[in-house]
């Protein structure tokens, strides 16, 4: 007789759709679900299946990466890509004319790109302009850059840098006992 296996906890952990409930969201996952099933090549499935994925996993990008990776002499001219939201960077006072397809535009980049005399579009236009992904480049921001991946392992162990939760840095504030030579020892 063979082991009788149990199937109860099996489960496929890679999303087929997206959680959120927004309707334009899930109207461009129709779109590019034909695009996908319908196009050979990568782009649309790549776009697809980042259309599903938490606002966590889309990062925002900022006006200057975009400008800094569209420098290369071999993306003169192409479009930009980015399933997520595009912000503005006052750190940068010269926007090159870029064509930047995202889902979302804030104010101020949206007025940036403009008026350097580029382009934003929806992915709608960029499904009729660029079916295939021609001229395209994908960008994605940084998925680390978030403030709770500072705290991400443990505090206080030699050679980890992770931030711990406290209200200040001071002498009592975890400040004690493996800390101080005078308090018990010092690690």
């Amino acid at each position: 007789m063979g082991i009788d296996i149990n199937h109860k906890h099996d489960r496929k952990v890679h999303r087929t759709e997206p959680v959120s409930q927004n309707v334009y969201i899930r109207l461009l996952v129709k779109l590019y679900r034909f695009l996908a099933r319908r196009t050979n090549g990568k782009f649309n499935q790549v776009i697809l299946k980042r259309l599903f994925m938490s606002r966590q996993n889309r990062p925002a990008v900022s006006l200057a990466r975009v400008a800094r990776q569209m420098k290369a002499k071999s993306r003169e001219g192409k479009t930009v890509v980015i399933v997520g939201t595009v912000t503005d960077d006052k750190r940068i006072f010269e926007v090159p004319k870029l064509k930047v397809c995202a889902l979302r535009f804030t104010e101020g980049a949206r007025t940036r790109i403009m008026k350097a005399g580029g382009s934003c579009i929806t992915f709608e236009q960029l499904a009729v302009e660029a079916p295939l992904g021609q001229n395209t480049v994908v960008l994605q921001g940084s998925r680390t850059a978030r403030e709770t991946n500072r705290h991400f392992g443990a505090p206080g162990l030699p050679n980890s840098h992770a931030k711990p939760f406290v209200r200040e840095k001071s002498r009592n504030h975890e400040m004690a006992r493996g800390r101080r030579k005078t308090c018990g020892y010092k690690k």
